[in-house]
C-alpha cells in the first residue's frame, strides 16, 4: 500500500492515518495477545474491537499532536526504529520497555551490549524498523497551508478524542474493570508505551540532576576494640543469581560442590528491592526501604559505603560487571572488565579475576578495617554460555546462543546451571583468601545477588519485569553468608542457622552490615540487622 502511495502525494492526516493503522496492526500483535488471555473474542468481541479502536484512536491523537510539516519524517523514523525493539523484546523474552528497562539499556555497556546481538533482533530491526522508515522517507508528503494543516488537526484529535469517550461509556462497567485489574496490559501496547516511559525516564533524569547531596552517619564511630580486632569483610554482589537454583536450598542438581564444604549460612527466603541491577544495587547500599526507596533518593542521598567510610574503614570496590549504579562513586573503584586490571580473561574477563592482587591491598592497610565488594558478571543472561570457563560446563546440553527461543528449555536451564557452578568455585576461593587471614582479622564472606532470573517459567526470560507483577523467579534471591572462626566465636552459630529459613530482603542489608562492623550510629536499625541477637555478647 505504501509503495503504490510513492506514485502521488498523500497528505499529511492521511499519512497519520496509514501509519496509526500499520502500528495498530503489525506492531501489537503481543498486547492482543495478552488481551486475549484473559478475554476471549467469542464472550467480549464488542470490547476487543473496542480495545483495538481505542488503541488506534489514541496512537492517532498522539501522532497528530507531535508530528508537523517538519518533524513527520524524523519522528516516524524514530517511533518505527522504537516499536521495532520493543516488539523484539516482547516476543522473544516477553520483557517490556518500562522506565527500568530503558535505565538498563542506556546502562549497558558494549560487552552486555554484544550479548543481545542476534539474526533474529536483526530480523525485527530491519522488517519494523529500518524496511518501513524507508518507505517513510520515500513517500512524498502534500503539505497544506498551516491553517488547513491546524484544522484538519484539531478534526482529527477532537474526533478521535469522541470516539474514545463513546467507546468507553458504551462498555463503562468493562473498562473500569479491565483499566483497573489488568494495568500490566498497558505495559505490552506498542509503541505509546515505550513513548511514555521514554518521556518518563526523561522527566527523571531532569529531577535528579544537580540535586544537593544528603549527608547521613557523620555520627558513625567504630568500637574502641577495632584497633586490634580488625575485621576484614568481603561483600559479593552476585548477579541474576535465584535462590531455587542453589543445590544448598534444595535444588536436585549438585550446583555447590564447593560450598557445600563450608561452613556457610544459605538463607534461601531472601527478596530483591528491584528486578534489575540499577535499582536492586543502589537499593541494597541505601538506607531506605523498598517501598520508600526511589533513584532520585538514592542519587540524593549518601549511603553504606559512605558511612562505612567515614567512620574509618577502608573501602574497595571492584567491579566486573558494568559499573557501581553509582554506589561507589565516592569510594575506591576497579574496573576488572578489561584484562588491563584483570588477568582472567578469555572470551570475557572472569569474576575469579577480581581476587588478583586482594593479598597486596590488604597486606598494605596497616590499620582499621576492611571492605572488599566484588560486583560480578555472574548469571548475566542472555548469553549464559559466556559467563563460564569451558571447564565448568558440567550440565549438558547447553544453549550455545543468546537467542533463548532457539534453545530448548533444558538447555537454557543447563547452561545457567554452569554458571551457578562457576559462581560457587568463585565464592569458594574468596572464602579461601580470607582464610588467609583468619589470625590477624575477623572474617566474613556476605553474598547476595541483586535479582533474579526467569529461565523460561510461563514463556518469561532474563528479569526487569515492572515489580509488582514480577514472578517469584525474579526477586527471590540468593544469599549466602560465611563466618571465619573469630566471628564464629562471637555468633550463635546454631541460632543463626535456624535463621536461615526466615524471610528477608534487601532491607536488612545497610544494617545488617552495620552491625557487622558494629558501627555506633543513628542511621542503624537493629530490628533489621540480621545478625542482630544472634551475637552471644548482645
Amino acid at each position: 500500500m505504501l509503495l503504490g502511495l510513492k506514485k502521488q502525494k498523500i497528505t499529511q492526516s492521511n499519512m497519520i492515518l496509514v501509519i496509526s493503522a500499520v502500528f495498530t496492526c503489525g506492531y501489537n500483535i503481543i498486547f492482543f495477545q495478552e488481551v486475549l488471555k484473559i478475554y476471549s473474542i467469542t464472550s467480549h468481541p464488542y470490547q476487543i474491537i473496542s480495545i483495538f479502536i481505542i488503541l488506534f484512536a489514541t496512537i492517532n491523537i498522539f501522532l497528530n499532536i507531535v508530528i508537523n510539516k517538519y518533524t513527520l519524517k524524523p519522528v516516524l523514523v524514530v517511533l518505527f526504529i522504537i516499536a521495532s525493539l520493543a516488539s523484539y523484546t516482547m516476543s522473544q523474552f516477553s520483557v517490556v520497555v518500562d522506565i527500568n528497562m530503558i535505565d538498563n539499556i542506556l546502562n549497558t555497556n558494549i560487552r552486555e551490549a554484544r550479548d543481545y546481538l542476534n539474526p533474529m533482533l536483526f530480523v525485527y530491526f530491519f522488517l519494523f524498523g529500518i524496511f518501513p522508515s524507508i518507505l517513510v522517507i520515500m513517500i512524498p508528503i502534500r503539505h497544506n497551508s498551516f491553517k488547513a494543516e491546524m484544522l484538519s488537526k484539531f478534526k482529527m484529535v477532537i474526533g478521535s478524542l469522541i470516539l474514545v469517550i463513546v467507546l468507553l461509556l458504551s462498555s463503562s462497567r468493562f473498562f473500569a474493570s479491565f483499566l483497573r485489574e489488568h494495568k500490566p496490559l498497558r505495559f505490552y501496547s506498542n509503541p505509546t508505551y515505550s513513548i511514555y516511559s521514554s518521556g518518563k525516564y526523561i522527566g527523571r533524569l531532569f529531577r535528579v540532576k544537580n540535586t544537593k547531596l544528603e549527608i547521613i552517619g557523620r555520627d558513625a564511630v567504630l568500637p574502641k576494640n577495632s584497633l586490634v580486632d580488625r575485621e576484614l569483610v568481603i561483600v559479593v554482589i552476585g548477579e541474576s543469581l535465584r535462590a531455587d537454583h542453589l543445590s544448598l536450598n534444595g535444588y536436585k542438581k549438585q550446583t555447590n560442590p564447593w560450598l557445600k564444604n563450608e561452613d556457610i549460612i544459605s538463607f534461601m527466603n531472601m527478596t530483591a528491592c528491584g528486578t534489575s541491577t540499577s535499582i536492586s544495587v543502589p537499593c541494597m547500599f541505601s538506607k531506605y526501604r523498598r517501598k520508600q526507596f526511589s533513584e532520585k533518593k538514592a542519587k540524593e542521598t549518601e549511603n553504606l559505603i559512605d558511612v562505612l567510610g567515614f567512620a574509618g574503614v577502608n573501602v574497595l570496590w571492584r567491579d566486573n560487571n558494568s559499573d557501581s549504579k553509582g554506589v561507589a562513586v565516592r569510594a575506591a573503584y576497579e574496573d576488572f572488565m578489561n584484562s588491563n586490571n584483570n588477568p582472567v580473561c578469555d572470551v570475557e574477563c572472569r569474576d575469579i579475576g577480581m581476587l588478583t592482587g586482594l593479598h597486596d591491598y590488604i597486606n598494605s592497610k596497616k590499620s582499621g578495617d576492611i571492605l572488599i565488594v566484588l560486583h560480578q558478571m555472574g548469571n548475566h543472561g542472555p548469553a549464559y554460555f559466556r559467563r563460564y570457563p569451558s571447564d565448568f560446563e558440567k550440565f549438558k546440553p547447553t544453549c550455545k546462543t543468546n537467542e533463548l527461543t532457539m534453545c530448548t528449555n533444558e538447555e537454557i536451564i543447563n547452561t545457567y546451571d554452569n554458571v551457578v557452578l562457576y559462581t560457587d568455585y568463585f565464592l569458594s576461593k574468596v572464602i579461601g583468601l580470607l582464610k588467609d587471614y583468619s589470625n590477624s582479622f575477623e572474617t566474613a564472606m556476605i553474598y547476595v545477588s541483586d535479582h533474579g532470573e526467569s529461565l523460561g517459567e510461563n514463556g518469561i526470560y532474563l528479569h526487569a519485569l515492572p515489580y509488582f507483577m514480577a514472578p517469584k523467579e525474579q526477586t527471590n534471591v540468593a544469599a549466602v553468608f560465611w563466618f571465619g572462626q573469630r566471628i564464629q566465636a562471637e555468633l550463635d552459630m546454631h541460632k543463626l542457622r535456624k535463621s536461615a529459613s526466615r524471610n528477608f530482603s534487601h532491607d536488612h542489608f545497610f544494617h545488617t552490615m552495620l552491625g557487622l562492623f558494629e558501627v555506633t550510629t543513628s542511621v542503624y536499625d537493629k530490628e533489621l540487622d540480621m545478625l542482630y541477637g544472634i551475637k552471644k555478647k548482645e
